[in-house]
């Protein structure tokens, strides 16, 4: 009975194809099927009942890619049918079906792309998910069209490793003799593997946890490689350096939580070698300001942000371990102390990076906090609810600032871990989750609590990951527009029509979020 069912479906979705979309072909492309022949406007009527919203564009999509004799439209004939199917199944149909036609008229002409699209069990259908449901990810396309060959198999869309990563860039530098050279050939394979991940995080390969290691160990990475080739070329311009350099990942970066869009923050310290202090100074900041313009990308947005560094703007954009030791014994205020509890070392030799672990740990993890710094941390939290958050904006939907969001669950584990980490070395880490767990179990906070603030903290970091995916611009707010709604919703696994039941979730996790925020954190 059951195969008699399974054989019946298929025989109805074949003669749904024959009778909906194969129509759509003969109305552009002139196949000899008179029987089924539409006008144009009938061909658009149907394109407009699937989801299509520019219909005449659509029409010229298709008949660009099934018109002539050749064996790329013939195949495109057989295969434009299930694929405006699954098209509009997606939320963005139309733009979907324009990346298609990009990619072929990129590929079509290359045997192993029609191929795997005629003959593999999913690199089709891959391929309209991700173009439906993201434009990053599809903008990235248009760059690096090559890289379709990855819907053949869903394994290499698996973020590449750390170890992988170091290898790719290190090979990039050694054979380079020209920095701007090197430093472009580095840019490309952060490019390149940021759509793997994109891809794959649309497709649901990889779930948010994934996205963000993957995300992170890029961002990574590419800066110990872009640090490479600086300090190399600056070797060979001026001779040994008399400074040691490192970088610190600071922020979501430095708790492994990147998402898409998420901006790098960083700090930079080094040691200095010999007795030149000043000249050390001079070539560390020489070395800072290349690796900045290094890495540097206009074609996927990437810029350094060093706003967390001590004096914050107005401050040196690199320091001596002994000036970091100065500046936090003399001025270290509680917002400074609060911002090194993310601090992560991410290069930089031993010698360096265990002197300046010593130094923080004293100031991230102290023995007593004061009641008074407590009460300021309070206090700038409130001052941040209202000074940051944008004019008019809700703050029941900013995924970042907003009531029950992500900075309430990173600012309360921060609390609790300057209150209580010196006493408990499990909670001494700079990722979010894992700091949250280990409170859980040194009982600092019961199960329930610890349950509704990770549910508060993961939706609302995967919503604002997703949105950059989906929409391919930045923004820290739930929309209200349903198109982008459901787009994002889709891409958090809701099924169709999902957008609504996401808004619910989202306002309903974050106001308990909130609630136990507030019992904590003031507690």
């Amino acid at each position: 009975m059951i195969s008699r069912w399974e054989k019946v479906k298929l025989e109805v979705r074949d003669l749904h194809q024959q009778l909906f979309y194969r129509p759509l072909l003969s109305a552009v492309s002139g196949l000899s099927q008179e029987d089924l022949e539409l006008t144009s406007a009938q061909a658009q009527d149907r394109l407009a009942a699937i989801g299509f919203g520019d219909t005449k564009g659509a029409l010229a999509h298709i008949s660009a890619l099934t018109t002539g004799l050749s064996r790329r439209a013939a195949i495109q004939r057989q295969l434009l049918p299930v694929l405006l199917q699954w098209f509009a199944e997606g939320t963005d149909p139309d733009a979907a079906l324009l990346a298609f036609r990009r990619l072929s008229e990129d590929l079509g002409d290359s045997h192993w792309y029609l191929r795997m699209l005629r003959d593999s069990s999913g690199a089709a259908k891959r391929m309209t998910q991700v173009f439906s449901t993201s434009r990053l990810a599809t903008s990235l396309f248009e760059k690096m069209p090559e890289a379709a060959a990855w819907f053949d198999r869903e394994d290499e869309l698996e973020p590449d490793t750390l170890a992988s990563l170091n290898a790719q860039f290190e090979a990039i530098v050694s054979r380079h003799e020209d920095a701007e050279l090197a430093a472009a050939s580095i840019r490309a394979i952060r490019r390149k593997e940021t759509l793997r991940v994109a891809m794959g995080a649309a497709l649901g390969i990889i779930d948010l946890e994934r996205t963000s290691q993957g995300l992170t160990d890029l961002t990574e990475s590419y800066l110990i490689a872009i640090q490479e080739i600086a300090t190399k070329f600056l070797i060979e311009k001026q001779g040994p350096l008399c400074h040691e350099l490192a970088i610190v990942a600071m922020g979501r970066f430095g708790g492994a939580e990147l998402g898409f869009g998420s901006d790098a923050d960083v700090m930079f310290v080094y040691r200095v070698l010999g007795q030149d202090v000043n000249k050390a100074q001079a070539e560390a900041e020489i070395l800072v300001s290349e690796i900045r313009r290094l890495s540097s990308d206009q074609s996927l947005e990437f810029e350094l942000d060093l706003d967390l560094r001590p004096e914050g703007k107005n401050g040196p954009i690199v320091r001596s371990i002994d000036s970091y030791a100065a500046y936090y014994k003399r001025w270290a205020g509680t917002w400074e102390s609060q911002a090194l509890l993310r601090a992560r070392l991410i290069s930089g030799e031993q010698a360096i990076s265990s002197v300046f672990i010593e130094l923080i740990d004293q100031y991230r993890y102290p023995e007593a906090i004061e009641q008074a710094a407590i009460v300021e941390i309070r206090r700038i939290k409130a001052r941040v609810e209202v000074e940051r958050l944008p004019q008019g904006a809700d703050p029941k939907r900013h995924l970042k600032l907003g009531r029950g969001s992500i900075s309430d669950v990173e600012w309360l584990v921060q609390l609790f871990q300057l209150k209580y980490a010196s006493a408990n070395p499990l909670i001494q880490t700079p990722h979010t989750l894992p700091a949250l767990e280990q409170m859980e179990a040194c009982g600092l906070i019961n199960n329930s609590d610890a349950r509704v603030l990770k549910e508060a903290w993961v939706l609302s970091s995967s919503i604002r990951s997703n949105a950059m995916l989906y929409l391919n611009k930045r923004t820290d707010v739930l929309p209200l527009d349903r198109q982008q709604l459901e787009g994002i919703a889709r891409l958090n696994g809701y099924p169709r029509g999902g957008a609504s039941s996401l808004e619910q979730d989202y306002l309903a996790a974050t106001r308990r979020g909130r609630a136990v925020f507030e019992k904590l954190f003031f507690d």
